[in-house]
């Protein structure tokens, strides 16, 4: 038999003569491996996307030249109009002042670098992985990214505009290439420090040096000059005198510079520690920003921005048209009943407290969201912080009604197991210690006037503003839940001295009056709460601004809301705010005072508008809080008296002309009649330490606070009338007709410094006429 093997049978044929056995064999790829490219395939793909790349490089290069300056580098007028479509204000005009690069002391150019690109001169013009990431970031929606060297900056503002497209980069990246060849670094240097934006409507470093200095870039000194280097990446945010709870970041950010000028040796180190802090002086804003109208323009620039409806930079450069929910006729019913019941009252020469008098309103459509009026202050020219939107002055006891909704909402229960309704008994007296788990806190808040009110209803505490009633309540609901309600309700999340502890019940938290409007309107709209609004449309030529939508929702139990508005009803009716039936109105509303007096508050609602009235005491040379004891020669300035006195009178002219409504409530069977009381407890106040960290924990079955009954007795078929309380006696918020109110923290000053530096512990934040807010100044929802 033969070795060779069959041809047919296995595929053998002959190799020709010289080939080897392994070169004679003819791979073939199969199966899977057919749709894999070769090496080949890949190589060649690889150079073919390199010469598309480079070809479109070359391309690019020859067929973008650098433009003309860019017009727009001239920022245009942003037009304000009221809802109506009469205008407000107009802002844009241009504040630049273009100097030569030698006029900027090298310790500014250096403090710039540090801060925005310190390796400008040893770098090319771009980066490209900064141009990258910025593109994909760009083209799949994600957050706005930069990352752009000096000249890139320098291209957009000078050649460009702001707008974030692929188009407007690679335009960016040829130009800047260019421009890198062609000028020389100084000369972009120069360019950038006369074109970059600086907050206050100041562009370029020498209109910023006047604007928050009031001198020549060249006499900054270095930390002046770092602090406008800072300026650069966040005007809006890092201003210090605009928004004072930014302070912390303005300083991190400061410091960020310095310590880059040091560590690229443009700084001595032993001169870098001796250092400190350069505040700004107040701005100077331009005439036709007067009255009202430049407090208007800075609530909707900040709505804007915090919103992150437009960034910063874009509506510095100008031409929007932008229509607000503002109402001229209800923003004027505002104003006239602000300087009725109060400016007129004062006696600036003869009584120096009056000097220290301020005012700031908001007044919020419960139903839409649409923030209506606003009351910032006696002329936007001559005290520049906006009163309505500024998170520094403590709410008092506006708060204490987000405790009773909490303890609805969350189906609360006392110590003793009772469920909190209206009609519940707590113990009212003076000091009494707070008990958590049938065991002391160490924590006995005074009532105003160190009034002892015996077992009483929780309707009579709302009436009177106990604050002892109070304290226990929020630690019966727990700290954490009653501020969860609030945040429900409006209340910004990052609003400052909202502590999850017992002090929360007393109202240290400082809110805006916007804020509170926003949390007071979702009561009013039984318990519904979406974003508020106080833009109703925005375009620039034929661009329009997507604006967010109004989204409401069910954001607490509408038995919540409405048990609250039951109970605050009787506040207005017979309680501390009986000043509020002035409107001619169904309305329901408390009062609020801060501690020591230096702030006092009404705020309320009718089923068609929600609206908060703040009276402050600051001294506008110090920017200090001040108590307004003696202020238009009144002893005391409470709750009950002016603020309340100014919502009467503004919401009656606001609804002048409109049909009166009544609350529509759902209070499941709770009611606000009042059942018998008791007299004061004379046991004293226990002094334990506590002894547990849990204040919601429920209490042991055979604890029992003293005298207080586990059911309330049956209510009478008229509630009684609420007695008459001499002056002498005061009372909760400070003298009403029926008392008045603590507003304050007791064992400390708890709500921080007076010049409203919780957001940043420092001593001399908050104040200056600088308290818009910047998160926020009036951002969220309402």
């Amino acid at each position: 038999m033969s070795d060779e093997p069959n041809s047919e049978a296995e595929g053998w044929e002959p190799r020709p003569e010289g080939a080897s056995e392994e070169n004679g064999k003819k791979r073939r790829r199969t199966g899977w491996r057919r749709v894999i490219p070769t090496w080949r395939m890949v190589l060649g793909g690889v150079l073919l996307i390199l010469l598309l790349v480079s070809g479109a490089m070359v391309a690019g290069y020859l067929l973008v030249s650098i433009p003309e300056p860019n017009k727009a580098a001239a920022a245009q007028t942003n037009v304000y109009l009221y809802a109506d479509g009469t205008q407000i204000a107009r802002d844009g005009k241009v504040n630049r002042e273009n100097i030569s690069l030698a006029q900027v002391p090298k310790r500014a150019q250096h403090a710039v670098l540090a801060a925005e690109d310190r390796d400008f001169y040893h770098e090319s013009a771009i980066d490209p992985k900064a141009m990258l990431r910025a593109g994909w970031k760009t083209l799949t929606g994600g957050d706005r990214q930069g990352g752009s060297t000096i000249t890139q900056q320098y291209v957009k503002n000078y050649y460009l505009n702001q707008e974030q497209t692929v188009t407007r980069k690679a335009k960016e990246f040829f130009i800047s290439l260019k421009l890198d060849r062609e000028v020389s670094k100084d000369d972009v240097l120069q360019g950038y420090l006369n074109t970059s934006y600086f907050g206050r409507n100041a562009y370029g470093i020498q209109s910023a040096a006047h604007a928050y200095y009031g001198k020549d870039v060249s006499d900054l000194t270095t930390a002046e000059g770092a602090y406008l280097a800072a300026l650069v990446n966040s005007p809006n945010a890092y201003d210090t005198r605009a928004h004072p709870e930014n302070r912390k970041r303005a300083v991190a950010r400061w410091n960020y510079v310095l310590d880059g000028m040091v560590k690229e040796g443009w700084l001595e180190e032993s001169k870098r520690e001796k250092m400190k802090f350069p505040e700004p002086d107040r701005a100077k804003p331009p005439n036709n920003m007067s009255g009202q109208r430049g407090y208007l323009v800075e609530a909707v620039k900040n709505y804007l921005i915090s919103n992150k409806i437009i960034d910063e930079q874009r509506l510095a450069a100008g031409g929007f048209r932008i229509t607000t929910t503002l109402q001229p006729k209800k923003q004027k019913a505002m104003r006239d009943a602000v300087d009725k019941r109060l400016m007129d009252q004062l006696d600036k020469k003869g009584r120096k407290v009056d000097k220290y008098v301020r005012a700031g309103g908001s007044s919020v459509d419960p139903k839409t969201g649409k923030v209506v009026a606003m009351y910032g202050g006696i002329g936007y020219t001559k005290q520049y912080v906006n009163n309505a939107t500024r998170r520094d002055y403590q709410v008092g006891s506006t708060f204490k009604p987000f405790i009773f909704t909490s303890a609805v909402q969350n189906k609360s229960k006392t110590q003793d197991g009772v469920p909190i309704t209206a009609r519940t008994i707590y113990d009212g007296t003076n000091k009494r210690e707070v008990m958590s788990d049938g065991r002391g806190t160490d924590y006995a808040p005074e009532n105003e006037d160190h009034r002892s009110y015996g077992q009483i209803p929780v309707t009579t505490a709302m009436d009177k503003s106990v604050n002892s009633v109070f304290a226990q309540m929020g630690v019966d609901v727990g700290p954490r839940k009653v501020k969860n309600t609030a945040i429900d309700l409006g209340v910004p999340r990052g609003v400052p001295n909202m502590p999850e502890d017992g002090s929360i019940a007393l109202g240290v938290t400082t809110a805006s009056t916007l804020d509170m409007a926003e949390a007071y309107a979702t009561l009013a709209n039984h318990g519904k709460h979406g974003h508020y609004r106080l833009v109703e449309k925005m375009t620039r030529g034929g661009e329009v601004v997507e604006l967010p939508e109004q989204d409401a929702k069910q954001a607490v139990p509408r038995v919540a809301a409405d048990s609250t508005t039951a109970i605050l009803r009787s506040v207005v009716k017979g309680g501390t705010g009986t000043a509020a039936q002035a409107a001619g109105r169904p309305a329901a509303g408390k009062t609020g005072t801060a501690e020591e007096d230096k702030a006092a508050w009404f705020a309320g609602y009718t089923p068609e508008l929600s609206t908060v009235i703040a009276v402050m005491g600051q001294d506008s040379k110090s920017g200090v809080q001040k108590p307004l004891y003696g202020a238009a020669g009144k002893a005391r300035i409470n709750g009950g008296g002016f603020p309340a006195e100014i919502w009467g009178a503004y919401t009656k002219a606001a609804l002048d002309g409109t049909p009166v409504r009544d609350f529509k409530l759902e209070t499941d069977g709770q009611s606000a009649d009042l059942p018998n009381t008791q007299p004061p407890t004379t046991q004293a106040p226990t002094t334990r330490p506590p002894e547990t960290e849990d204040p919601t924990t429920p209490p042991p079955s055979s604890e029992e606070p003293p005298e207080t009954p586990t059911k309330p007795e049956p209510p009478s078929t008229k509630p009684p009338e609420t007695p008459t309380v001499p002056p002498e006696i005061g009372g909760v918020d400070g003298g009403d007709v029926i008392g008045g109110d603590d507003g304050g923290v007791v064992g400390g000053d708890t709500g921080g410094d007076p010049g409203g530096a919780a957001a940043n512990g420092d001593p001399n934040g908050g104040a200056w006429d600088g308290g818009n807010t910047a998160d926020g100044a009036p951002g969220g929802g309402w």
